[in-house]
């Protein structure tokens, strides 16, 4: 898959003897703060683990590469969890980062382009919104966030999927995309490519382009250069490889609202949103990960309805359903770039 996050520059199974439907992810989980990214938060999340087992997790993924395992999904989504980023962008396209580690307050601006201080840009309206990234599954009601789960391994799932069709067993199987020749590369000011390094696509949501690999590097390190100089971490590295999947989830583009707002009922279409036959459920979500390739094409797109399939197993799997889910995009314009 492909996708670029815009910088300066750039624009027949039964269900689990050891039920899932123990799986209880609730508020017990950061909230969004709206507060200071000063102010630390007060109350340490609970770990991921009294929400998903070891067991289940295994069983949800049985042929999985031993590269990702539960251990490593488990320390991505608690270590994420204590941080969170506020995002301010003026004149469209440029940017400001100040990312909080929630453990000890300690706000740091990680990222302002060379623009920020221009007249021309401080004249333009500020838009500012906080990326809090405990709020994975968390965030809302149990069948919600259940329903956010299913819907983020789905994506993982088909993005790393390796073997019989439509068995929906076979998720977390591919480290990297197939063809690591293509070059990845795109015009940007603040993640400029280092040479001699690959920008290919990776991990579980097969990450691509050197902005996407300096942005999660920004949002998850707190610096650019962890993942520019080395993008090969995130197929060596299980834990950093799960935490760029969890930052793609959260994280809105410029255009585009994060898949987890989504899921959680947060973004509501605008408008124009509407026209383009956009409307909140999963199929939204796949507009988010790969709309360029799989959206507006019809019911008959053969990796939109693997998403779909998916999604409907895990769902089956936690025990929940999602009658009103709007799966497909077939209708829906995707995003321009």
């Amino acid at each position: 898959m492909k996708f670029i996050i815009s910088s300066a520059r750039f624009v027949t199974i039964s269900l689990f003897t050891t039920s899932l439907l123990s799986f209880n992810c609730s508020n017990t989980g950061s909230k969004k703060n709206t507060d200071s990214v000063a102010t630390a938060t007060a109350a340490k999340p609970a770990s991921f683990s009294k929400f998903l087992s070891e067991t289940q997790f295994n069983e949800l993924f049985p042929e999985r590469n031993k590269f990702y395992t539960y251990a490593a999904f488990i320390k991505a989504v608690d270590e994420l969890a204590q941080i969170k980023v506020q995002v301010t962008r003026r004149a469209v396209s440029v940017y400001q980062f100040i990312r909080t580690d929630k453990r000890t307050g300690k706000a740091t601006t990680v990222r302002q382009d060379g623009d920020w201080n221009e007249e021309w840009a401080k004249q333009k309206p500020d838009s500012t919104y906080m990326v809090d990234y405990g709020g994975f599954c968390t965030e809302s009601d149990a069948t919600t966030n259940k329903r956010e789960l299913a819907a983020f391994f789905a994506q993982i799932a088909h993005e790393t999927r390796h073997g019989q069709n439509e068995s929906y067993t076979d998720g977390l199987m591919l480290l990297h995309e197939d063809n690591t020749n293509i070059n990845y590369i795109s015009d940007s000011d603040e993640y400029s490519p280092v040479a001699g390094q690959k920008y290919y696509g990776r991990g579980p949501m097969q990450i691509s382009y050197n902005g996407n690999y300096g942005y999660a590097s920004d949002c998850i390190f707190g610096d650019k250069k962890v993942l520019l100089n080395n993008p090969g971490l995130v197929e060596t590295d299980p834990v950093v490889s799960f935490k760029t999947a969890i930052y793609f989830w959260m994280t809105p583009e410029t255009h585009k609202p994060s898949a987890h707002d989504v899921m959680i009922g947060k973004w509501q279409p605008k408008e124009s949103d509407k026209a383009k036959g956009r409307t909140p459920g999963f199929g939204m979500t796949i507009n988010i990960v790969n709309g360029e390739l799989e959206c507006n094409k019809g019911e008959d797109n053969y990796s939109m309805k693997d998403r779909i399939g998916f999604y409907q197993f895990f769902l089956k799997k936690l025990g929940i359903t999602d009658p009103n889910c709007a799966c497909s995009c077939g209708k829906m314009e995707p995003y321009k770039y």
